[in-house]
């Protein structure tokens, strides 16, 4: 799991739960989740810690949802022994939903690491510790988002964001140069390795759901472009966007895959 602890003030508890829920937020929007449901988990019958802590950290997250304007529901009970929880489940493609962010506050690891502060009034006092997990299980995670996307990732995360499909070995070394110049942008290109027909490379391309491929013939290698094509992502086809200057077309696959910009909309092309 992608686990971390935030050590904190118990007054700086909720500021440090809305930022968790941000950063939470922000990652599985990033990925195409945004319909999760939520549960608030409090204190079990059996839990260490004052009733003053307890009160105090689940105000604390009660008051952090309030502030995301978030709804959620409450497992009475449903909390660790050692602190209130949040928990986020986020839905799958057919409408199930599976365990993923977590955020707890603990008391017990303070207490048995002893650890402690100066607080203002010169007295010593134990802080609260933050466990948090964005993804959860990482293997669960990218197995609902591989299910739900059914592979054909956003441009930014595909393995490979774009193909070059040479019309023969003729035009394998500018390829070549288009794959090492998308490179120095941080673009995962490749080549095909030939030895089929075009036809059997663009299906291979489509089957293997590329964002991008480029067929290179005698023209694209004469006026040095990229004739694109932008797979929809939906699954009802594909988007033509037309012959570009080489280093126009890498520019703008690089601000795509490092913006929240769709590439047809850096074409002038709609979905």
């Amino acid at each position: 799991q992608d686990d971390a602890h935030i050590f904190c003030l118990p007054e700086q508890l909720t500021d440090e739960i809305v930022g968790v829920l941000d950063l939470t937020e922000n990652i599985l929007t990033k990925f195409g989740f945004s319909d999760y449901e939520i549960m608030l988990s409090t204190r079990p019958d059996k839990s260490v810690g004052s009733d003053a802590i307890w009160e105090k950290a689940t105000s604390a997250l009660e008051e952090a949802l309030a502030i995301k304007g978030w709804k959620y529901g409450v497992d009475e009970g449903g909390g660790a022994f050692y602190g209130p929880k949040i928990d986020l489940k986020i839905k799958d493609a057919i409408g199930r939903t599976w365990q993923c962010s977590t955020i707890q506050a603990d008391f017990n690891l303070p207490e048995r690491f002893g650890l402690e502060y100066t607080s203002s009034d010169g007295t010593k006092s134990q802080p609260i510790m933050l466990h948090r997990a964005i993804f959860g299980s990482i293997e669960r995670f990218f197995g609902v988002l591989i299910e739900s996307t059914a592979g054909d990732f956003p441009l930014w995360l595909a393995p490979t964001q774009l193909r070059l499909l040479p019309v023969s070995d003729d035009f394998l070394p500018y390829c070549k140069e288009v794959q090492a110049l998308g490179k120095t942008l941080g673009l995962r290109v490749e080549v095909d390795p030939g030895g089929r027909s075009l036809s059997k490379q663009i299906k291979i391309a489509n089957k293997e759901k590329v964002p991008v491929y480029a067929v290179v013939g005698a023209k694209e290698v004469e006026e040095r472009t990229l004739s694109l094509n932008l797979r929809k992502g939906d699954g009802t086809g594909l988007l033509d966007l037309g012959t570009v200057p080489l280093e126009d077309a890498v520019n703008r696959m690089e601000l795509a895959t490092k913006s929240d910009t769709p590439l047809a909309s850096l074409f002038e092309v709609r979905m």
